[in-house]
Formats: structure tokens, sequence, C-alpha cells
């Protein structure tokens, strides 16, 4: 197999989907042109997982989804079809499962507390001596002996074991979790015994030949990134590609020192999708959003309050732990100064961590997103000089001991999950002027990406980390890539949606939804319809409780909730509404499909290692997890690919869609040298030359229409046409062939889209 994919696609694995039906899919993925099969983590996770991050046996593969000669069976099944695979590790954490007997290195820890052989896997504080564990439903609830463990309802623990149970409302857990989820307990893989017992088996595999590349889950909770790649692809075969879900903000890069092949692709996401909005909605949906909601024009202050929440409310003892260890670092300081300074030092941090080690000089990097979050905090507090003597720890510029080196570790370790909870969890979900931009890695605040930045960006890639992958949409993303892309249009149409809005809001109920959630709603509806009422019901309940405006996860609001259900019905049950609702979606339809078919086409031949999620070769209107989770129809998918290649042109979306997915798919597989390569821009010339974006990979042209609302207003592509080099081109989506300069009417005349090979 080829040491670098030419394109993934993933898969989610689950009980009734799981080795045996990914080997079944052997030969459509391999008609459909990808070089490797991307797994969701496949190792034993507690009984029943959807997605597999719940290991509590990294010794077995999971059963649930075949086990050991199934996984066999699929690795032999994919290889005679030329199939390469690639699993998603989770060096992060384990669960914690009911009963706790299924995670045997846990279940001793609770029989022998620290002196188990298994105490240095986990991120636990020992100073009490036992595990405290937040499991009981109410204070006065205890569990029941049974001979050598006591139960508590589903839960089991040894009896005269290590641990105290606590009631779930006051209790805080003192070990490390993943986030807020108190049933995910941290790893410490940064130990080489841990590293070593928790990785034998991905190992194996690699070594075997039965696995061919990684991608490690969560890379931002590990006490040293770095070291942990470091020590992942020295013992992994050589050429072993590694990606690592690190999402980066903004303008982030990431750290050059990281030995892996780059991201899992949320930065191409942001790019992509970027450049298909229009600048020019900014103010016009900004003023939109505020009229309409009365909330906020800037999310500034959204996103702080978020966080603020976030360290208050949902990492209470992550915070505690880390402001424990700083009172002890400076026992002269009043506690109650020391954690708010490192709150509002959280609060400010505008990346998810610094990656600073302890003994080694802090990067260029480090000292300036420590600057950045010491000059945010220090505008929230009134002790200037308590700061000055903290900010130096985050460094590790105050000396050296082992509570300093802890304290600079587990800073990072909390600011990263204080990002992810804050805002993507929390903020994202209260502050809805476009949707489409509340992705994860994503920036509300940037509205659009110019032409010129996408092609500075790929150039960079290209020369940097060819091998990074790309992605539109991945099993965390907030709505599918073809949601977003019908959302993009409001970005071009503000007027006609403000309209629609205020429309539809006046002929509904009085609607007793927080007023962002309304406004949500209606991008919600808009963006995947026709949705059912059960969809749209699940998405915003969990939207509503994400936002943790007026109800949570935690001590909600049934009353609330039940309203908002209950308004779902009265807005879907109008039959005039629906009909006014399906006429704004037809109206945006034809643009949402050049949108859909163009950020499709960027994505599979900008540089980069593309992954298709599971499904998206076709249209779909998917939403959050578990939305994005639901069966995919492959016999459809197999069916509609035998109609494309039997010369069939595609009768919807879905159809074209596909055909552009297998087409530059196949490319890549056919010739890797012209996409492991550069990035040349290429500049359409004319009236229209701003609605196109170019580029030519090898021996491969991509051309596809940008802001087709207002180029139909403009009128179309007039004389506007595409200088090529060489030529005569033909496009692989059409058969048709051009010469240079190419006129864009005919170019992108029965597709939105190109795909141009020089015809030999």
């Amino acid at each position: 197999m080829s040491k670098v994919p030419t394109a993934t696609y993933r898969l989610q694995l689950r009980r009734g989907f799981g080795f045996a039906e990914a080997a079944e899919l052997a030969g459509y993925l391999a008609a459909l042109g990808v070089s490797h099969v991307y797994l969701s983590p496949i190792l034993q996770a507690a009984p029943g997982s959807a997605h597999g991050y719940d290991v509590v046996d990294h010794s077995r593969l999971a059963e649930d989804l075949g086990g050991d000669d199934a996984f066999r069976e699929m690795a032999a099944r994919l290889r005679e079809h030329g199939l390469g695979i690639v699993i998603d590790l989770v060096p992060n954490h384990m669960a914690i499962p009911a009963p706790e007997t299924l995670n045997p290195a846990f279940w001793d820890v609770l029989r022998h507390g620290p002196d188990s052989p298994y105490a240095r896997w986990f991120d636990i504080d020992w100073s009490e001596g036992a595990v405290v564990l937040p499991v009981l439903g109410s204070p006065e609830d205890e569990p029941e002996s049974d001979g050598d463990v006591v139960r508590y309802h589903d839960h089991v623990f040894p009896r005269g074991g290590r641990y105290r149970l606590g009631y779930w409302r006051d209790t805080e857990p003192n070990y490390r979790r993943f986030f807020d989820v108190s049933t995910l307990i941290g790893l410490r893989p940064e130990d080489p015994e841990v590293f070593d017992r928790t990785h034998a088996l991905p190992l194996r595999l690699l070594r075997r030949g039965l696995v061919d590349g990684l991608r490690i889950d969560h890379p931002d909770g590990l006490a040293d990134p770095r070291g942990y790649l470091r020590r992942l692809s020295g013992r992994a075969r050589p050429g072993t590609w590694i990606v690592a879900e690190k999402i980066l903000i903004t303008d982030e890069r990431l750290p050059e020192d990281w030995p892996c092949a780059g991201t899992t692709g949320y930065d191409a996401l942001g790019m992509v999708g970027g450049l298909f909005q229009d600048p020019a909605g900014e103010g016009p949906l900004t003023e939109a959003y505020t009229a309409l909601t009365g909330g906020p024009g800037d999310f500034e202050t959204v996103e702080r309050e978020a966080r603020r929440y976030a360290a208050e409310r949902l990492l209470v003892p992550e915070v505690d732990r880390l402001a424990g260890l700083l009172a002890e670092i400076l026992p002269g300081d009043d506690p109650a100064a020391l954690r708010r300074a490192l709150v509002e030092l959280l609060v400010a941090m505008p990346v998810y961590r610094t990656y600073v080690v302890p003994g080694e000089e802090p990067s260029a990097r480090d000292l300036e997103i420590v600057a950045q979050a010491a000059a945010g905090a220090r505008a929230a507090l009134p002790d200037g000089e308590l700061l000055d003597r903290v900010v130096p720890l985050l460094l590790g510029l105050a000396g050296r001991d082992a509570l300093r080196d802890e304290f600079v570790v587990r800073f990072q370790q909390t600011s990263a999950p204080m990002m992810a909870k804050g805002v993507e969890d929390t903020a994202f979900y209260r502050w809805s002027r476009l949707a489409a931009l509340n992705e994860v890695g994503g920036d509300p605040v940037r509205f659009s990406v110019p032409p010129e930045e996408f092609h500075a960006y790929c150039a960079e890639v290209a020369e940097q980390r060819p091998g990074t992958m790309t992605t539109l949409s991945t099993h965390d993303t907030k709505r599918q890539e073809d949601v977003r892309a019908r959302l993009a249009v409001l970005s071009e149409l503000p007027g006609d949606w403000a309209e629609a809005v205020g429309r539809w809001r006046a002929r509904a109920p009085d609607s007793p939804l927080d007023p962002d959630l309304d406004y949500l709603m209606w991008q919600t509806i808009v963006g995947a319809w026709p949705l059912s009422g059960q969809r749209l019901k699940e998405y915003l309940t969990k939207a509503s409780r994400e936002a943790k405006t007026r109800t949570a996860w935690v001590d909600g609001d049934p009353a609330y909730e039940e309203a908002v259900l209950a308004h779902v019905d009265a807005v879907l049950a109008d039959p005039e509404l629906a009909d006014d609702i399906e006429g704004f979606v037809a109206l945006l339809a034809p643009y949402a499909r050049a949108n859909s078919l163009s950020q499709k086409l960027v994505q599979l031949t900008m540089p980069g290692v593309p992954d298709v999620y599971q499904g998206c070769e076709l249209a779909g209107l998917s939403l959050v997890d578990p939305d994005n989770r639901r069966p995919v129809d492959y016999v459809r998918r197999r069916e509609l690919l035998a109609d494309l290649d039997a010369g069939t042109v595609p009768a919807d979306l879905g159809g074209e869609k596909l055909l552009v997915t297998s087409r530059a798919l196949r490319l890549r597989d056919e010739h890797p040298e012209w996409f492991s390569g550069g990035h040349e821009p290429l500049a359409a010339q004319g009236p229209a030359a701003e609605h196109a974006v170019a580029f030519r990979r090898g021996g491969a042209t991509t051309v596809v229409t940008r802001l087709p609302a207002g180029l139909d207003a403009r009128g179309g592509w007039d004389d506007t046409h595409l200088p090529l080099p060489g030529g005569p081109w033909r496009d692989l989506l059409t058969g048709q062939s051009y010469v240079s300069p190419a006129p864009l009417t005919g170019l992108l005349g029965m597709l939105p889209v190109a795909l141009l090979v020089e015809a030999g």
C-alpha cells in the first residue's frame, strides 16, 4: 500500500455495522476511488457503544464489531480490492463503564488504589488515597453488599476497595476527565509503560500489515502531544501515515516539530466553506440577527461569558485541582484571588492550548499566546501584580520542581477542554448570526475567505504538509456539508432571508423559545428541509441544552423543553407555512447546488488527503450527532455509481455529487503524482471573473463557481473566460473538450464545476 493515502473514506462502526459489514463495501469503495478505509475506534468499548471512543480494554478488538477473526477477514477483503486501513486511536481517556468490571485496569485500581499496578495508567489525584466517583442519585443512597462486591443499579464495585462514592450533584471527581464527562477518565500515555500497554495491539496490527495509518483523537488532552507523537512514530512501522485531531484557530499552525502528516482537516473545512460565503452579506445578516433576536452584534462577549460558564459550572474539578496546585506554589497569596486569576487566563486563551514542555525554553508561539491571554486577563483583574507572578509559571519560567512542572502541564490540559466546552459546545449555540459558520474549528467572526487567502493556504499545505487530511464533514461536525452549502446562500440573499423569517415568525404561534434558539430553528429548518418533526425536535433539544441559557443537560427545565417541542409541532403542522418554506428553499436550490458541488470538488482536489465522511458522496442534510450517524443506504449508492459508469446523466444533486466525487477520487488514484505537488492558482478574465475559482494540480485543473446568486443577479458569465496552459482540455465530468481560453458559459454551463485534464 502507498505510505500516504490518495483519499480516505470514513466509516462509523457500531453494533450491526461492524467489520463484516465494512468488508462488504470493499468493491464499492474501490470503485469510488478511495485508497484507504478510515475506521472509527476498533478497540473494545463499552457494550453498545455508538462511537467507540469509550474504550474499556486496549488488549482486544471490539466484540460488538466482530472481534479478531472478523477484523482479519475484513482486512483481507479490503486488500483484495487494493484498499488499506486507517484506524482511530483514543490515547487520552478510557471509559468508566457500568458495571465497572468491564474495565479490568480500572477495576484493579478500585480494589487496590494507588498500590494497583494500573494506578499509573490514570490521571488521579491520590491525596485522599481513593478514587472519588460521583455516581449516587441522592445523598441518602447506599450500595448493597453482594458477596465480594457492592452493587448500585448497574454499577458494581469491589467490596473494601479504595474508592469513595458520592452524590453526583455535589461530589467532584478527583481524576482528569474527557471534557466534563465523568464516565471518561484521563489516561497517562506519557508514562512509557502505559503507552506500551495501551498501544500494543494497534502497533501489532501495523507491524503485521493489517493497518496502514493512524488518526489520533484529541491530542490536546495529552500531557505532551509532541512527545506522544514522537514515541508513536518511533514505534510504528516506518512510513505509517499519522494525522492528529488538532483543531487550529484562525491563523494558528500545527507545531512544526510534531512528527505527523498533519491534522484531520477542520482547518481545511473552514477554508473551503469560507470561500463560498459572500463578505457583502456580513453587515445585513448581522443587522437581521440583532433586529430579530435582540442579541449582540459581536461574538466576543458571548464567547467570554460562555467560557466563564464552563470554568464555573462544567469544569469545576479541573479548575479546582489547578487552583490547588497554584496555591501550593504561591502560599502567600489569597487562594480565591489565585483561582480568579486562573479563570481569567483560561477565559482569555486565544487557542486551545500552548505546548510548553517543562525544562525547555518556550517557543515564540507559546510566548505570544500567553501574552495575549495575560493581556485579556489583566483587563478583568484588579491585581496586576498577582498576574505577574502567575504568568511566568505557565511558561515554566519561574523555576522547576514537581509542583511547578505539573502546573505547566495541567494548565494546558485544562485550557483545551475550556475552549471545547465553552466555545464549541456553548457559545456556538448562543450566537446564531449564521449557523454555517458555527462549526468545529470554525470562527463565527471570520465571515468569509477571499480566494487569495484560500490559494495562499493551499500553497502552504502543498509545501509544508502535503499529507494532511482535508474534510467537509465528520462525525463531530455540527451540520453536514450540504446543509452548510445551502445556508451559505443566505450570505448572498440577506434581504430575502430577513423578510422570510419575519414573515414566518409573524404567521407562527408566539414562540416560547429563547430568541437565539428561535432564529437557529428557522435556519435549521431551511438548511435541512425537508426534515421530520422528530429530527427537528431532537436537534433543538440538544441545541437548547448545549446553549445552557434556559435549560441544560444537568439541571434542565423540562417545562421549557416541552414548550420547545410543542412549538415545533405547531410550526410544522401549518400547511401554508410549510409551502412558504418550500418556496424559499426552492429559491435557494440552484445556488445551494452550485455551492455543494463546488466545495466538494475543491476539497477533493486541493492539497492534502481528502476524506469522505460516510454517505457524503451523495447530497445529504444531516445535523449534529446522532443525526449524522444514521445508517447509510449503500445499495442505492452502488446502483447510482453503476448507472454513472454506464453513461447515465445524473438526475439530481445526489447523482451529480456522486459524479464529482467518484471522478475526482479516481483521478487522484490514477495520478497521485499530480496531487502530491504544488498548487497553482489560475485567474479567470472578464466581467464575472470574481465568481470563478480555478487552480491546477499537475495535469489536472479544477474550476468552480463562487457566489452563484451574485453571478445570476449580474446576468451570468457573459464573456468571462479562463486561460489554460497547453490543451486541448477535456472535462472528466461532462466529456466536453475545450481549448484556451475556455469560455465559462460553456465550461460551467452543464454543471457549475469542471475537472479538466489535457486530452491526449
